[in-house]
């Protein structure tokens, strides 16, 4: 028995009217603060004003954490992946308006514009009711959790978990597939799930696992169990969408409508193009992030 369990063993035993009562009452208060001190916080109360939030963990409980500072990305500011851009405005629009909508899966190139996509598309809708929850992806077994606590609310919750993958194993594969479509429980109406990967399924693949297909005398091929458990995850997400690496004169767009947007004067961009192709040779890469990390360098030593 610990000494806050005798403690209070004895308490229950006294005499109200013995003249220990005082010291064990005084006893019990310092064996409650240090009781306390070991004690994780309880988690706030959800701050519903928020247009942002990180799910974050306290103890055995979780919480909406909201980001008050949210990144201002337009959607014109996403050059060159019109196509999936319109995508999901659309789905976007039809998950606001009530109608059916999909979980969204993006994958390909770095440095593209999956995330930013996302971001952009809060910044549209937020006062249409549109609300974003990040989430890591160690947190998804909370999933069913995060449903759960937004159920209720009015507004529109696109959970959003960027770099999606998974190895043999992790908690997170099969809460993520349980709440994509695969419960007994019907899934809020009110949430959708954007996630951005540069694996197409979403786990790693190895050539062992073709070892395991068998060819059978009529010709068809039966896939090993663990692939067909590997494509099943991604096929739960009713969209996909494929980002690839922009060509150069789309890289020099992108340079351009940054310059433009930090205020660099016409002449300026036009002697930029060739350090901006440069500077993609360094880092081995041309996307919108290259683009943008570029556009900063040059008006920092070029500005005034």
């Amino acid at each position: 028995m610990g000494a806050g369990a005798r403690l209070f063993a004895r308490m229950s035993t006294v005499n109200p009217d013995t003249p220990d009562l005082p010291q064990l009452m005084r006893q019990a208060s310092r064996v409650l603060a240090q009781l306390e001190a070991w004690l994780p916080p309880a988690p706030p109360v959800n701050d519903w004003s928020a247009t942002a939030y990180r799910w974050r963990r306290r103890g055995q409980r979780g919480f909406l954490d909201p980001v008050r500072h949210v990144a201002q990305i337009r959607l014109e500011d996403l050059q060159h992946v019109e196509r999936q851009k319109a995508v999901i405005e659309r789905n976007t629009r039809q998950f606001l308006a009530g109608r059916p909508a999909n979980n969204v899966l993006m994958t390909g190139a770095r440095g593209t514009g999956k995330s930013s996509l996302v971001k952009a598309m809060l910044v549209a809708h937020a006062a249409d009711g549109l609300r974003l929850i990040e989430i890591d992806k160690s947190e998804l077994a909370d999933l069913p959790e995060i449903v759960e606590q937004v159920a209720e609310r009015p507004e529109r919750f696109i959970v959003f978990c960027d770099d999606l993958s998974f190895d043999e194993g992790e908690a997170g594969y099969k809460a993520l597939k349980s709440v994509l479509d695969g419960s007994v429980a019907a899934t809020s109406g009110n949430v959708l799930i954007y996630a951005t990967s540069n694996r197409r399924h979403l786990m790693p693949e190895y050539m062992a696992e073709n070892l395991q297909a068998r060819h059978m005398p009529d010709g068809e091929v039966h896939p090993g169990e663990a692939v067909e458990e590997k494509i099943s995850l991604s096929e739960r997400f009713g969209l996909w969408l494929s980002f690839y690496p922009f060509r150069q004169d789309d890289y020099l767009d992108i340079v351009q409508h940054w310059l433009t947007v930090l205020g660099c004067p016409d002449d300026e961009i036009q002697r930029a193009r060739t350090e901006a192709l440069q500077w993609t040779i360094e880092r081995g890469s041309r996307s919108g992030r290259i683009a943008w990390q570029f556009a900063k360098d040059w008006v920092a030593r070029h500005g005034e």
